[in-house]
């Protein structure tokens, strides 16, 4: 019952010498069948000892000393003279451990990889090296897909960040990866769908690659734009409306303090008075980039030959095309001064110096301990403003930045602090344009919640591109440019949720794997690692195709 592997031999002796446990055992089988032909054989040549390292019993690594016999072949067909008997369950050709010591080996190899494997092998009383774990992975079995799952995802992995990228396909019903290809291409995709029919709906992300590989090589599949990203690509959009509005920024600071119990109410907000422009080496450079793209667009040049002709990334060249001033670029915190990564750690600065820390080098460590990244030079210059003064002085009003302006857009109102609320109301009452955009915004929002972009993308759509803003006009620009993935992704159930959180694994294992991710050995980790069920899917409704 507890070693069931040795039933088929007759155990001899049991000892323990040194850290391990040593059992004596032989055959017993009267005859054994030849693995060439099949012909069942009693004549015994000889005899010879095999050491199996087998399970850890009682924390002692076990050592099975196993005496074998060769047998004689008795066809004359067969190429094989002798042949070795094995032992079902117990033994295979040319193995020094038993089935059961590799299977936990293996299960220890792919969670864990080659040094933290062989560190838990160790604990386990069944030391292996790091290199024998990773020839234990690729040993197993590349799985076989020979057809698509019906809710396939695709999304794009690194393999050398920035250089080279693979591409992972997850079926998105049962939660597991199904294969990896070694490339990002269109047409590479299109070929795993031809070669694999079967998909019906095709979860993705905005990219261009798989929603043209998914209409070649599937063009029957349904093809749904994720939420998240759709979501995500919306508060760009928000954040770029609220930077070229952020001289209105400052009318949070005409919100009155919130008094428990009553009921909120704004006091008229004033438009802030437009930040004093940045000044400096890098605020010339971007006002004469600005000028340089939008010449070129003028006269007709693509964004990959300004690109290649200014010496820029063509990202880069997108966002100064996107601006419709150089002072969108040049985000500050609306004094017309760059954000410092100083100003999160001002008010503990203010209050050690008038608590009668005057030491820079202190105040520094102090800060260095609460996350701060900066220099002690700038530590210093920060402070000297304050040398001379008895305290120092308080700090003037600042309006909230503008991610935190587009976080509390991009927030339900029911979900934000009152204080919070009460700055936006202000912000939206000094600024009709960004009051527009937060309106677009919470009605976008209905429509991802509620799955109702079937019957309400399209009005919102053209509201949108109604309003003044031109970065909600170039959202809805690139919704059109694949309206049907994402009236899908706002209309049916499935998101591409679970292939997203597999390239957050992809990542995990990258780093544990200590430079030996190698595309090989990193898909057979992906694919054949032993992963929790996934959730439960009878419940969700089939799309409409």
């Amino acid at each position: 019952m507890l070693l069931p592997h040795l039933a088929g031999v007759e155990v001899e002796e049991v000892s323990r010498t040194g850290g391990s446990v040593r059992i004596l055992a032989r055959t017993t089988a009267p005859l054994a069948a030849c693995p060439g032909c099949g012909t069942v054989s009693r004549r015994v040549h000889s005899r010879y000892e095999r050491r199996l390292l087998d399970t850890a019993i009682g924390g002692w690594e076990v050592l099975i000393c196993l005496s074998v016999r060769r047998f004689l072949c008795l066809s004359r067909q067969c190429p094989k003279m002798t042949f070795a008997e094995q032992v079902n369950g117990l033994t295979s050709r040319h193995a020094r451990r038993t089935p059961v010591v590799t299977a936990v080996l293996e299960a220890v190899a792919l969670a864990l990889g080659g040094r933290a494997g062989a560190r838990l092998s160790g604990r386990l009383a069944v030391a292996v090296s790091r290199t024998t774990l990773i020839r234990l992975i690729r040993a197993m079995p590349d799985p076989a897909v020979e057809a698509s799952p019906r809710v396939l995802g695709v999304d794009e992995f690194a393999l050398r960040k920035g250089r080279s990228y693979g591409t992972l396909l997850v079926d998105v019903e049962a939660r597991r990866p199904v294969d990896i290809l070694d490339e990002r291409s269109s047409e590479s995709f299109a070929a795993w769908l031809i070669a694999r029919p079967g998909a019906q709906v095709i979860c993705r992300d905005r990219a261009g690659v798989y929603a043209d590989g998914g209409a070649r090589g599937a063009p029957h599949a349904i093809q749904v734009a994720d939420r998240w990203h759709l979501w995500h690509n919306l508060g760009e959009a928000v954040e770029r409306a609220v930077t070229r509005h952020r001289e209105c920024l400052a009318a949070a600071l005409t919100a009155p303090p919130e008094v428990p119990g009553a009921a909120p109410v704004l006091a008229p907000a004033q438009p802030g008075e437009p930040a004093p422009p940045r000044t400096g080496r890098i605020a010339d450079r971007t006002r004469a980039r600005h000028a340089d793209v939008h010449r070129l667009l003028a006269e007709g040049h693509s964004l990959t030959a300004i690109a290649a002709g200014l010496g820029l990334s063509r990202n880069t060249v997108r966002r100064f095309a996107r601006a419709a001033s150089p002072e969108e670029l040049l985000v500050n915190d609306g004094t017309g001064r760059q954000v410092s990564i100083l100003d999160d750690h001002a008010a503990y600065l203010r209050e050690r110096w008038n608590a009668g820390c005057t030491n820079a080098a202190q105040l520094w460590q102090e800060i260095h301990d609460r996350g701060y990244q900066g220099s002690r030079r700038q530590v210093r210059g920060y402070l000297a403003r304050f040398r001379g003064n008895a305290a120092a002085p308080a700090p003037a009003p600042v309006p909230p930045k503008v991610k935190a302006v587009t976080s509390w857009i991009m927030t339900e109102p029911g979900q934000m602090d009152t204080a919070d609320q009460a700055s936006l109301d202000a912000i939206l009452a000094s600024s009709p344009q960004l009051a527009a955009v937060a309106a677009s915004v919470r009605a976008f929002a209905v429509i991802m919640n509620e799955r109702r972009g079937r019957k309400l993308l399209e009005p919102w759509m053209t509201a949108a591109l109604a309003t003044s803003e031109p970065a909600l006009r170039s959202f809805v620009t690139g919704l059109r440019a694949d309206q049907d993935a994402v009236t899908n992704g706002l209309a049916l159930p499935w998101s591409s949720g679970a292939v997203e959180g597999h390239v957050n694994r992809i990542k995990m294992l990258k780093r544990q794997m200590y430079g030996r991710a190698s595309p090989d050995l990193l898909r057979l980790r992906v694919l054949l690692a032993d992963l929790p069920p996934g959730k439960a899917t009878e419940s969700v409704p089939e799309p409409e195709i």
